[in-house]
């Protein structure tokens, strides 16, 4: 999927939508502000992507069409080791991008360690996935672009866990200067 193919699935101005377009950071942000009442802070963004190495991707899909298969292949590319979420496909044994398909984040964390969970959901099912990556010790929580529920972020973050919300990994790290994780982090 191409960057204008993906500001389209989720919602964004094509013009808004590629990595070195100047000024698309501080459009995007605006963007993402009047969504809701939550503001990401850059230097949480920037600690969540340096430091992350393992991602449990909630709502992850087969469909190449869909913004979380484009994610999630993305993400593999840039070095994170990305591990996908889904109850339906993971009773099929379905293999994406090389990783096994999950039923629940619980099932990831008995056979690896979760330092981000990425949520591909509505925001009305964000919480219970919140609570769950708090369960199970996840570092950090990040909701797509267009999931909100700010009572989860709070939970999260008096959790210790980092909240990003209302955002994408493939829009912020470009705009940080972030090309994958710091060789340095350890799982």
């Amino acid at each position: 999927m191409r960057w204008k193919q993906f500001a389209f699935a989720v919602g964004l101005p094509a013009r808004l939508s590629g990595p070195n377009i100047d000024g698309a950071s501080s459009r995007n942000s605006l963007l993402a502000r009047a969504m809701s009442g939550w503001q990401n802070d850059d230097d949480v963004i920037r600690r969540v992507m340096r430091s992350t190495q393992t991602i449990a991707l909630v709502g992850a899909s087969k469909k190449p069409d869909r913004p979380s298969n484009h994610v999630m292949s993305t993400l593999q590319e840039m070095g994170y080791k990305v591990v996908p979420i889904n109850p339906g496909l993971a009773k099929q044994n379905v293999v994406l991008h090389g990783e096994k398909v999950y039923e629940s984040l619980e099932s990831v964390a008995a056979e690896y360690p979760v330092d981000m969970v990425d949520v591909f959901r509505r925001s009305e099912d964000a919480g219970q996935f919140v609570d769950e990556a708090i369960k199970i010790g996840a570092k950090s929580v990040w909701l797509q672009v267009g999931v909100v529920d700010e009572e989860a972020g709070k939970r999260a973050a008096s959790a210790g866990l980092d909240c990003v919300m209302n955002a994408c990994p493939l829009i912020e790290g470009p705009r940080l200067g972030i090309s994958g994780p710091d060789e340095k982090s350890s799982l």
